[in-house]
């Protein structure tokens, strides 16, 4: 086996495993010990998975297509930043400046960047999945940058960021198995249709989510009711 092969091998078993871990995660009741446990361990998983998707990417963007190979890098970078909100929301839930620090600022402004030069490679190569996708970034980043300014308006600041975060890593995790992994395991799934539904739909999903999830665990007034 070469190096490459085991590398894409690599990361499809750990693609299936942060699949597992975040259902665990997702089902399991919120501030449980199944539930922190599970996202510890997708957590971990998913650095395991991104740390090979990098060679990976890199190779597609020098040998096949600079295009794509961007794309996919972009893809990295706005799963990392939500791995990262993610986590650290939570550490720091009752340290907001610490939490909206530097590197906070500046994964935002790197989203920001990014999310434009993909909406720049979207244009020029007529692909709508690069244009929709760039919106990850350029909303992403200034929202992080806005939060960072004014500070947080809800008690529960950290959660919201935490929850939103997850989404969006949950977004890359499904996108990662319908479009990488599933085709794999069932290859007579692969075609436009299975591209098009892997691409949409847990954007889609995701969308509902946040909003059923905000309305359940989000219910609590803002600051300036408190005051």
């Amino acid at each position: 086996m070469t190096a490459y092969k085991f590398t894409v091998f690599l990361h499809l078993a750990l693609g299936l495993a942060a699949l597992i871990s975040y259902w665990v995660a997702a089902l399991a009741r919120k501030g449980s010990r199944p539930h922190k446990l599970a996202g510890k361990v997708y957590v971990l998983v998913m650095i395991g998975v991104l740390a090979p998707a990098l060679p990976l990417s890199l190779r597609i963007f020098s040998e096949k297509s600079a295009a794509f190979g961007a794309f996919l890098l972009y893809l990295l970078l706005i799963t990392a930043t939500a791995l990262w909100q993610g986590w650290f929301a939570t550490r720091h839930k009752r340290d907001f400046p610490s939490y909206a620090g530097r590197a906070y600022r500046a994964l935002a402004w790197l989203n920001v960047a990014a999310g434009l030069a993909v909406l720049a490679l979207g244009i020029v190569e007529l692909q709508p999945v690069f244009l929709g996708f760039s919106a990850v970034g350029l909303f992403g980043g200034s929202g992080m940058l806005r939060l960072a300014r004014r500070g947080p308006t809800h008690p529960r600041w950290w959660l919201q960021e935490h929850l939103g975060a997850m989404l969006g890593c949950g977004v890359a995790t499904h996108i990662a198995f319908l479009l990488l992994g599933l085709p794999k395991l069932l290859p007579g799934l692969a075609g436009p249709g299975l591209q098009t539904f892997g691409w949409l739909a847990p954007l889609g999903v995701s969308l509902l989510a946040r909003a059923w999830l905000g309305r359940k665990y989000l219910p609590a007034p803002p600051l300036a009711a408190l005051a």
